[in-house]
């Protein structure tokens, strides 16, 4: 599985990127936001998903994680494949995600009633990984995230602590410890 490229985009298209990496060129499909983001002949780091076709592979990329988790979110419902994920994946988050959907600021081209389906069940994953989180946790992430630590980094180190510690502050010391190694 590729997940993750780093080097120079030596062609801009409509739709997506060719991308430089150890003598080897990568095309790299990307979100209309995230290509205006890009500019030919700068290095550029790529977050990737592969999808296998029938006929084709393709590969997909992100300037964020959470871009990249978001897209692989939505791939899970019925009916989005991978071009309309991309396009829903560029929001960022989940809940912004939502919000813009509540808010009809879809993406030009999806009809309402694909966008009620999706919303629909985006709701019902919202409310599965919450309950996954416990609300302490999600006060020890986001305390994180503000002094500058990733959510994958985050999570990993709480996955690495003492269960038993339950504390808010105590879980922050001891993830500041962790990722401190």
């Amino acid at each position: 599985m590729i997940t993750y490229l780093k080097g120079k985009v030596f062609y801009k298209g409509l739709k997506s990127i060719f991308l430089l990496v150890n003598d080897v060129g990568y095309e790299i499909f990307l979100s209309p936001l995230n290509l205006k983001k890009v500019k030919e002949g700068t290095e550029e780091a790529v977050y990737t998903q592969l999808v296998l076709k029938e006929k084709e592979v393709e590969l997909y990329g992100f300037l964020s994680f959470n871009e990249l988790e978001l897209f692989k979110l939505l791939k899970t419902i019925s009916g989005v494949g991978p071009k309309i994920a991309l396009l829903f994946a560029e929001s960022g988050s989940l809940s912004k995600l939502k919000f813009n959907l509540e808010n009809n600021k879809a993406p030009k081209g999806i009809g309402s009633k694909k966008i009620q389906k999706i919303l629909l069940e985006l709701t019902g994953k919202i409310k599965e990984i919450e309950k996954g989180e416990s609300h302490k946790d999600i006060e020890v992430i986001e305390a994180l995230k503000s002094l500058g630590f990733t959510q994958k980094e985050i999570k990993n180190a709480l996955s690495q602590i003492d269960k038993e510690i339950t504390d808010v502050e105590e879980k922050i010391k001891a993830v500041l410890r962790f990722l401190g190694k």
